[in-house]
């Protein structure tokens, strides 16, 4: 008998279309039984000038990434750790990482107990485009619903990127993160789920809700965000990073969800829609605290040599999201749209 089909809304994500050779060649061999990619597939990438925002680079990269999510549909589980496959993505993530150090750029060194104090000074000095209060003043509905595309590519796997932290982790730093993440999964309960809560606004948006269906439409800075996240969950040397993250999200996450479901009432969008927004003002106004001084701080009271890497990660999370408000707002003050154009996207697929 055939199988039954999955449920679209959670997985696997239907494969997108190419952005450059290496994707092409990579989506190609995707559709194959797994066996070895084309010796030195992504070699190139060692060369790119931006890594941030090279298509062919964030899509390999998310490509990758994904087999160790939810899949692909209609790809072998088994090409999750072809080795051949793992040897392109290293070559992806060699200059992706560099490129994130050098966009983070020199952070001073910080003891353990003044590590809470320097992510609050990381996270005041922060002076990212206005994206939030633009959406909460002046976007439009049409705006509303292009920043909401973006954000599903995250929003609808919530927290999962994080979890990967749970095994690499003990003691106080691992309790502190399993409290944030029971929240973040609704205490068990799938209503209360934020990536549940987040369906219901896209449903609101009159958006389709399956899970990676808005891969084509946004561009390499939008899949560069969770490619960050992934890059840090992935490799155990970088588990301070994947916490600074958490916490440079948590830390900065009160104000804008305030200002994204006040733009949401402003347009007449009703309580479903906004719920999710809702939530998160008041749960990240506790996660804050505990990100800062529970989880970070009890991480390196742990291991004091990861002060550096946990800077380095909050860091990063700003910096990139910098790079997506930038983007964002630049397009739509030229009058056009952030993400890619309908006849691109639908060309690639």
């Amino acid at each position: 008998m055939p199988a039954a089909p999955t449920d679209r809304r959670y997985g696997p994500a239907p494969l997108p279309g190419p952005r450059g050779p290496v994707s092409a060649a990579l989506l190609d061999a995707l559709r194959a039984a797994p066996g070895d990619l084309p010796a030195g597939l992504g070699v190139e990438f060692g060369a790119v000038a931006e890594p941030l925002v090279d298509e062919d680079l964030q899509l390999t990269l998310f490509l990758c990434y994904e087999l160790h999510y939810r899949g692909w549909r209609g790809v072998a589980d088994d090409w999750e750790w072809e080795p051949s496959l793992l040897a392109l993505r290293a070559r992806a993530e060699r200059p992706f990482e560099a490129a994130l150090r050098r966009l983070a750029g020199p952070l001073p060194a910080v003891l353990p107990a003044a590590l809470p104090g320097a992510l609050t000074d990381l996270v005041a000095a922060d002076d990212g485009p206005p994206l939030a209060a633009t959406l909460q003043r002046r976007a439009d509905l049409d705006q509303f619903r292009e920043f909401v595309t973006h954000r599903s590519i995250y929003h609808l796997r919530e927290a999962d990127p994080h979890s990967w932290a749970l095994p690499r982790l003990g003691g106080a730093a691992k309790a502190a993160l399993v409290e944030i993440q029971m929240d973040e999964y609704g205490n068990g309960r799938l209503d209360r789920m934020h990536a549940e809560l987040f369906r219901a606004t896209m449903e609101r948006l009159d958006l389709d809700t399956g899970y990676g269906v808005h891969l084509d439409r946004v561009p390499a800075v939008t899949l560069a965000t969770n490619n960050l996240m992934s890059l840090f969950g992935l490799h155990r040397r970088l588990r301070g990073a994947l916490l600074g993250h958490l916490a440079a999200y948590e830390m900065t996450s009160s104000l804008p969800n305030r200002r994204y479901g006040n733009g949401l009432r402003r347009l007449g969008v009703d309580a479903v829609a906004t719920r999710f927004y809702d939530e998160h003002v008041e749960a990240d106004a506790v996660h804050e605290q505990i990100a800062a001084y529970d989880l970070c701080g009890g991480l390196v009271r742990a291991e004091p040599a990861l002060a550096a890497d946990v800077l380095f990660g909050a860091a990063a999370a700003l910096a990139v999201d910098r790079l997506f408000a930038d983007h964002v707002l630049s397009a739509w003050s030229a009058g056009g749209s952030s993400l890619r154009s309908s006849d691109r996207a639908l060309a690639a697929a």
